[in-house]
């Protein structure tokens, strides 16, 4: 098993350098002109040359971006992806690990929704080599509760829901282990599972739950706290990362594997739409969507692609 730190370490330099969150003004919403003189070769030849200035070329570029949700962050990426020469189709599943699935069976040319340390784990059970293209954001995890104001204040034989893939239950250890309620062992590498817990003085007992059902647990009685991103609980709550009582700190060696990256199969990355697709994601109208979208709980982060491909390697053997 590697247990280099080097490809983490140099991650956390960049995310040092991109810790201030860009403060981006709303979307420009694009109207759409009706061409109403139908028949006019004139009209038609004007509409092409158009879209061709716009797209760069005479056609645009089809793309299919698996995902786990619809949102207007989407729209925009669509919108603005259009611009930049590619006609981007979204493909939503409800089971986080279709998206990977759907890549390796070519029906779609990439997904945008994993971390690497989620892709790593993917690829290492599955024998498969898909590779990041670039990074997106870093989601600000944590420890949240309805009924408790700090950590310190869970209760002997507290019930604390977590993440049941392995990624994120590492995670939830780590953030766990913040928040001073339990400690990992020190050998446990970036995926410590239950096994690797050296003390828990308070018996905490972690209560494993599909990725996408944790927020769920946030108002269940029987659940003293819950650990994920604060994005990801449900916006009528008004819980906000102020509320947390801890946060993981996205410039810490723990965080780096965390940032969610867009991905394609390796025999596919050359493609040149890949920097279509960069410019697409890095622009204002989009990082404004996905502000709005991620309420501010997120960092948006450019990593070099290098580096998130030297992590997942690194991730992928231990």
């Amino acid at each position: 098993m590697s247990n280099d730190p080097s490809s983490s370490v140099e991650i956390d330099a960049h995310l040092e350098s991109r810790k201030k969150r860009r403060k981006i003004g709303a979307i420009i919403a694009a109207g759409a002109v009706a061409v109403l003189a139908a028949g006019i070769i004139t009209a038609v030849a004007l509409q092409n040359s158009a879209a061709n200035a716009e797209g760069g070329g005479s056609e645009l570029i089809a793309l299919k971006i698996a995902d786990t949700a619809q949102s207007d962050f989407q729209d925009a990426i669509v919108e603005v992806g259009r611009e930049n020469g590619l006609a981007i189709e979204f493909i939503n599943f409800d089971d986080p690990y279709l998206p990977n699935t759907a890549l390796v069976e070519g029906e779609v040319d990439a997904n945008s929704f994993q971390h690497v340390a989620w892709l790593s784990q993917f690829n290492g059970a599955n024998d498969e080599d898909i590779t990041p293209l670039f990074s997106t954001v870093i989601s600000t995890w944590g420890l949240f509760s309805q009924d408790y104001a700090a950590a310190e204040e869970l209760p002997e034989g507290a019930r604390v829901a977590v993440p049941d893939d392995p990624a994120n239950f590492s995670r939830s250890l780590f953030i766990l282990e913040t928040a001073g309620v339990l400690e990992v062992s020190d050998d446990a590498g970036v995926f410590p599972t239950e096994e690797d817990i050296s003390a828990n003085p308070r018996n905490i007992e972690l209560v494993r739950i599909a990725h996408e059902s944790v927020q769920t647990a946030y108002s269940d009685p029987t659940i003293s706290a819950v650990v994920l991103g604060a994005d990801d609980l449900d916006p009528a709550l008004g819980v906000t990362s102020e509320d947390a009582l801890v946060l993981e700190d996205a410039t810490a060696k723990t965080s780096s594997p965390y940032a969610i990256v867009v991905a394609t199969r390796a025999d596919n990355i050359e493609n040149p739409a890949w920097a279509l697709l960069e410019k697409t994601y890095r622009d204002e109208r989009v990082v404004a969507a996905l502000e709005e979208e991620k309420r501010g709980e997120a960092t948006i982060v450019e990593l070099p692609v290098d580096d998130l491909r030297r992590a997942l390697a690194d991730l992928t053997e231990q």
